[in-house]
């Protein structure tokens, strides 16, 4: 580090001088003698810019970029105006961090104000704080800030993204939590199954809308089923999708959460994202991570502030209820501008846009002998067919063609997905080269 802190040898020698030492190596005179580095660490030298640029021109050669993508399961590549990467490349904005002097960080403050504005905007609910890590993450700390004192039981719909599951079963692991899941019918989660499961330990459900086959979920009736009671309704969205759908808030939702990728950010060989969450004032005092507020400073202009903070991490940490200590800043502003640039009709013709074009797919896929819905519900942007040829095999083709194909879910059933990306031409030419595998 001595060559890269940005201070001369003089000046090292007078910071050494003035805590009465006189080379670097006496700071490390505690440090015992066997432990010490007595050879020069075996690493590469190091290299110019032009050589380290070539060499990482040559390792990002070995990725397989997909020119044509028919897959989502969470994951969605979308159009991302040109103005979103140009604004948050600014080096001023370049840090995943919340600043712990936080309220010299004016620039940082306002843009994670500006995103939880337009979460809430989104959802429909009161508050959001600065993002977490991802939507999985947020999904499992909605689960644990859903808990009471004599309600540990968390219902989970079996149609939300198994990867989710799985992270709210690792979260409460470590919880006197207990994770059950409500069994799926026809592609939707199973109501009567829901109600023979509520009981008095319940401290929330949680369902994804639109759910991990891409059908939309009956939330108005879970709400209602919900509605009176102490049971957290916890909502998982496609933020893409509330471009034209009810907000969770609209739905009776207690707490919102989602995936932020696709707002703005690149699928990028898997992150990273961040995970949106926002739920009402009511429940606002256990939204873990961080919420900044706007104010005025003591000469009336307008200022931003970290109003409220996970206070247990620091000072009471055998009461936290959350270990989040950071957030995706970075993320969090991408999606932000994401959101001022595409406006309430851009991300609305987004979305709908998307929704038209999965019709089309899944059309254009059910001519082919052998190809049909397996679940008849409405969807928004994906859906399941069958297939007439093993799975790997047609994965395997349509790679060789620069397509990479739906999710496979067993050997005869793909999880297709849409977005407004794809092109009336790049579907038929899927459907084309399925027919030739058939």
């Amino acid at each position: 580090m001595g060559t890269y802190v940005p201070n001369t040898k003089d000046e090292q020698s007078q910071m050494l001088h003035s805590i009465g030492l006189n080379s670097m190596g006496e700071l490390y005179d505690t440090v015992p003698e066997e432990v010490r580095l007595k050879t020069p660490l075996n690493i590469p030298a190091g290299m110019s810019e032009m050589e380290v640029s070539r060499k990482m021109r040559s390792m990002a050669a070995k990725n397989k970029v997909f020119p044509t993508i028919f897959r989502g399961c969470g994951a969605y590549r979308h159009y991302i105006p040109a103005i979103v990467k140009q604004v948050t490349s600014k080096e001023e904005f370049i840090t995943a961090y919340t600043p712990y002097q936080a309220e010299i960080s004016q620039g940082i403050l306002q843009s994670i104000f500006e995103y939880q504005t337009m979460i809430c905007e989104l959802t429909g609910m009161d508050v959001s704080n600065a993002s977490v890590y991802d939507g999985a993450t947020a999904a499992a700390e909605a689960v644990i800030m859903s808990k009471e004192r004599n309600r540990k039981k968390a219902l989970v719909s079996e149609t939300v993204n198994p990867m989710v599951i799985e992270t709210i079963s690792t979260y409460l692991d470590g919880t006197d939590m207990e994770l059950e899941i409500v069994p799926a019918r026809d592609g939707l989660t199973d109501l009567e199954k829901l109600k023979e499961k509520l009981n008095d330990n319940t401290a929330c459900v949680l369902i994804q809308q639109p759910n991990f086959y891409g059908l939309l979920e009956d939330g108005d009736e879970i709400g209602k089923l919900l509605s009176g009671t102490d049971v957290k309704y916890i909502m998982s969205c496609n933020p893409i999708s509330l471009g034209i759908l009810k907000t969770p808030a609209e739905y009776g939702a207690d707490i919102a959460v989602g995936e932020g990728q696709p707002l703005g950010i690149s699928l990028s060989f898997g992150g990273p994202y961040l995970g949106f969450m926002a739920t009402t004032h009511k429940l606002m005092r256990r939204l873990p991570g961080r919420i900044v507020g706007e104010t005025k400073d003591d000469q009336g202009r307008r200022a931003f502030v970290l109003t409220l903070q996970a206070r247990e991490q620091h000072i009471r940490r055998e009461k936290a209820s959350s270990n989040i200590c950071s957030n995706q800043a970075l993320c969090a502003m991408t999606a932000a501008v994401y959101l001022a640039a595409m406006g309430k009709e851009g991300l609305k013709r987004a979305a709908v846009l998307s929704m038209s074009k999965a019709h089309y797919l899944a059309q254009r896929l059910c001519e082919i002998n052998g190809y049909e819905l397996v679940y008849k519900g409405e969807f928004f942007n994906e859906f399941v067919t069958t297939v007439n040829t093993d799975t790997d095999k047609i994965l395997k083709v349509l790679e060789e063609h620069g397509i990479l194909g739906g999710y496979p879910l067993s050997k005869n059933q793909i999880l297709w997905c849409a977005t407004e990306v794809n092109t009336k031409e790049e579907i038929d030419t899927l459907v084309s080269i399925l027919k030739e595998v058939a």
